[in-house]
């Protein structure tokens, strides 16, 4: 059995939080309601899956208004991607952060994924609840309720 030494287990652990850690850059395409493409400072291109929502897919009823309506906050715009985790595709998977339309003088505060579910263009990703901070599963439960009960969305 072949042992790799503390230097190279260091060097395997360090490069693989790199490998995870927030992504800023441009949005270069939005593919659906919860999945973009972000091209960072150095030319590298990343596949965003927006974590703690599902929207539904192309084809499907609300699948071309829930990508226009992610794509009408985020397209071509700088966003940061919060995230700690990637799937089995190699996709990111993160909160997207971006500047608001109606502030040009703010940071990136709009959570664009609370912002699919505000406006009913995606569902809370319940499965997954216990994988996002407390305060996130409250507000994006709470927004998905909301756009429920005034019928935005999927829920008209």
């Amino acid at each position: 059995m072949r042992l790799f030494s503390t230097t190279t287990v260091i060097a395997l652990l360090v490069s693989g939080q790199n490998a995870l850690a927030d992504v800023s850059g441009r949005v270069v395409a939005v593919t659906d309601g919860d999945t973009i493409k972000v091209l960072d400072t150095n030319q590298v291109q990343h596949k965003v899956r927006l974590t703690g929502i599902d929207a539904p897919e192309r084809g499907q009823p609300f699948g071309t208004a829930s990508r226009d309506y992610l794509a009408s906050l985020v397209a071509g715009k700088e966003v940061r991607v919060e995230s700690n985790k990637s799937d089995r595709y190699g996709r990111i998977l993160g909160k997207v952060r971006v500047q608001p339309k109606n502030c040009p003088s703010c940071e990136k505060t709009l959570d664009a994924n609370h912002a699919q579910l505000l406006a009913g263009m995606a569902w809370w990703y319940q499965y997954y609840a216990k994988e996002q901070p407390p305060e996130d599963r409250g507000r994006y439960e709470a927004a998905e309720d909301e756009a429920r009960a005034i019928g935005r969305g999927l829920w008209s």
